[in-house]
């Protein structure tokens, strides 16, 4: 967790997301994301390549090309396949997020660090002024 102020300035990328969801919209959403976060799963993907290896005898049998494209279009890019990129899919979100998280720490830091140059700097302006007031003055 970032232990940093939040700056006016900079906006964290889940701000970016974050919209408020009502009625029927709600639910898909909430719906589409349990249905999706449990076919990405490498279990769902164990379950169906049980599912595709019971398929395959009578495949086998057939001795037909047809079949054969059918079954591996159908059982095995569709079944085994999909819950694998899911997978892959969350592992790569997660780590865009993360860097996502570093970019943000890193960007309020530096637009923090400039608000303190730039006080700083006004504060050495009205120095010299001040300065140049009296010296002006003798």
């Amino acid at each position: 967790m970032s232990t940093l102020k939040k700056h006016p300035h900079v906006i964290h990328p889940k701000e970016l997301r974050n919209k408020e969801l009502k009625g029927i919209t709600k639910f898909n959403y909430q719906l589409a994301v349990k249905i999706t976060n449990g076919v990405g799963t490498m279990w769902c993907a164990y379950a169906f390549l049980l599912i595709d290896l019971m398929m395959l005898p009578p495949v086998i049998k057939s001795n037909n090309v047809m079949v054969w494209v059918t079954y591996i279009a159908q059982t095995v890019l569709q079944l085994v396949l999909l819950p694998i990129i899911m997978v892959g899919q969350n592992v790569i979100q997660a780590q865009n997020e993360s860097k996502a998280e570093t970019d943000h720490n890193t960007l309020t830091y530096l637009a923090t660090l400039q608000d303190e140059q730039m006080k700083e700097m006004k504060n050495q302006t009205a120095i010299l002024v001040k300065l140049e007031e009296l010296s002006s003055k003798k």
